[in-house]
């Protein structure tokens, strides 16, 4: 279990439960592109995904997991 930055959580009620990654800017306000991701996953440093057919897409809490680890809240 992970604790969850106050800044990210809201992401866990606002993220639908499997988000597409062709929809990834769209619900991370393109602070994260859809080519980033795609270059991420064929490293294997990006969130856990899952496969339908062609379609890749994240859990919510894999993804708001994966955000989290990687990022740094400044003020």
């Amino acid at each position: 279990m992970y604790v969850v930055h106050p800044s990210l959580s809201s992401l866990l009620n606002s993220l639908p439960p499997i988000v597409a990654r062709s929809d990834i800017e769209k619900h991370l306000g393109g602070i994260i592109s859809r080519g980033y991701l795609e270059n991420l996953d064929s490293e294997g440093k990006g969130p856990r995904r899952i496969r339908v057919g062609k379609r890749v897409g994240y859990l919510r809490e894999d993804l708001v997991e994966w955000l989290e680890k990687r990022s740094r809240i400044e003020s």
